[in-house]
């Protein structure tokens, strides 16, 4: 083994199974370029409420002046149209939010709405509905609810009528650790009400998606194609009931099917087309990759709004928006040398976790940002589908991803997520009001992780988290 001499393994019991994993390059006790998860190039050092929020230091003069821009257009809220402020019109007709930073408060994680004596208080913003039918659309992907469409928005300009209200309500399920500590976890459930435009589909299909944090999606992009693949390769040959999938999606920017890298499904292969989806999904702002206001034919007061323009954001504006979106530095890693810290990586190498969040790679070459090239980063993520249990299973395909699969979600930043967002809700849906619930929801390809997980003392409970608070 080929361990640095600056290693501080210190109080860390090392075992046979963290040596094993570091031998084959999926873990190391400590590796200093860990403190670096962004790379040399897009790490930050800061950890408080702007963890999230600043460009990665590496940009060039000019592409710190796009981000400027583009910041502006991701955070400031659009107005109907017509209106004075021509650059910003084009509200709608049906949204879910009025801009981009409504969802992805200080460029951080959403969380579902707020509960007052077990009552929901509000409408859910950061937190959308994905629709669908059987069958697939011309690209392979979900076939849209034909009344409603492909997304269920629940605000609308005047004039226009909200497609309706979505009702959450949780039971709890209750469980204990071996050691007989009790926990709880909320299990949602989800109701469409006040339809605007009639019954749906007897048949649809209903997936809440939580809006994610925005840190690293530019090095995400980096990341080969085939390092993601080999992933998929590695855990069949681990033989350990792993067995991950890539998810193949049509972008509207390649004009092509390419690999699915972001959402909760791996269902969008780029930045730009995820900035240029969202603007239409749930702003209701065309561009000239997505022309056409998702209004259906029952629809008519959607089809009769005022237009901002043809399109509503140009593509000079969205280009900066999505340089913006793909370079938000990655804040460095905390007290990732602490005893306790290291203690918890082990616990989580010994679960199994790192199969599926894979810790680090070294970029390809990014195509827009020559900088994101060669870079070591460490997401935590192997960016493939996996079978998470009847528990996590929203019953809805998306492209190759079943009804029961998930993308495996990067984690770094988890631990700044309370800080910035002042929340601690995680999963797909923020129904994990903590990270232990989060893991203890793993099921399918993740339950012999969770039960490995239920069998840990209490200390070395603690110590999983105090690991997964410092990425």
């Amino acid at each position: 083994m080929k361990a640095k001499s600056s290693l501080l393994l210190g109080a860390l019991l090392v075992t046979g199974s963290l040596y094993a994993a570091y031998e084959a390059g999926v873990l190391s006790p400590f590796d200093p370029d860990e403190a670096l998860p962004g790379g040399v190039v897009a790490t930050i050092d800061e950890n408080g409420k702007n963890s999230f929020s600043l460009p990665a230091p590496g940009l060039t003069e000019q592409q710190k002046t796009d981000f400027v821009v583009g910041n502006s257009f991701f955070k400031k809220a659009w107005v109907e149209a017509p209106s004075s402020t021509a650059a910003r019109d084009g509200l709608g007709p049906h949204f879910i939010a009025r801009s981009c930073g409504a969802c992805h408060t200080e460029d951080g994680r959403g969380a579902p709405p707020d509960f007052e004596n077990g009552v929901q208080s509000e409408q859910p913003m950061a937190l959308l509905i994905r629709l669908s039918v059987p069958g697939v659309d011309a690209h392979g992907g979900p076939k849209a609810e034909p009344t409603y469409g492909g997304q269920f928005n629940n605000d609308a300009i005047p004039g226009v009528k909200p497609e309706g209200q979505v009702a959450i309500s949780y039971e709890e399920i209750a469980g204990q650790y071996a050691d007989g500590e009790r926990y709880t976890l909320r299990k949602p459930t989800y109701k469409l009400t006040d339809l605007g435009y009639g019954a749906m589909r007897s048949d649809v299909m209903l997936s809440p998606r939580i809006a994610p944090q925005m840190i690293g999606l530019g090095l995400i992009e980096a990341i080969k194609a085939e390092d993601i693949l080999a992933n998929a390769t590695r855990q069949a040959a681990q033989n350990r009931g792993i067995k991950g999938e890539p998810n193949w999606v049509w972008d509207a920017y390649a004009k092509k099917t390419v690999l699915g890298r972001y959402g909760w499904k791996g269902n969008v292969g780029s930045v730009a087309h995820q900035a240029a989806g969202a603007f239409v999904g749930d702003i209701g702002i065309t561009s000239s990759r997505f022309p056409n206001q998702e209004c259906t034919a029952a629809q008519k007061d959607c089809k009769r709004a005022p237009s901002g323009g043809k399109p509503e954001i140009i593509d000079k504006t969205l280009d900066k928006v999505i340089l913006y979106s793909q370079t938000l530095a990655v804040p460095g890693r905390r007290d990732a040398q602490d005893p306790a810290v290291l203690r918890g990586k082990q616990v989580f190498a010994d679960a199994n976790c790192v199969s599926c969040h894979t810790p680090s790679y070294t970029t390809g070459k990014h195509p827009t940002i020559p900088q994101f090239s060669n870079q070591k980063i460490w997401p935590y993520t192997d960016m493939l589908l996996h079978d998470m249990g009847a528990g996590l299973a929203d019953g809805r395909p998306d492209y190759k991803a079943s009804g029961s699969q998930w993308k495996t979600p990067p984690l770094w930043g988890l631990g700044l997520v309370p800080t910035v967002n002042g929340h601690t809700t995680y999963l797909h849906d923020g129904r994990a009001r903590n990270l232990m619930e989060a893991v203890l929801w793993h099921g399918g390809e993740g339950e012999a992780a969770r039960q490995y997980v239920l069998k840990l003392d209490r200390q070395d409970r603690e110590n999983l988290h105090l690991f997964l608070q410092s990425l």
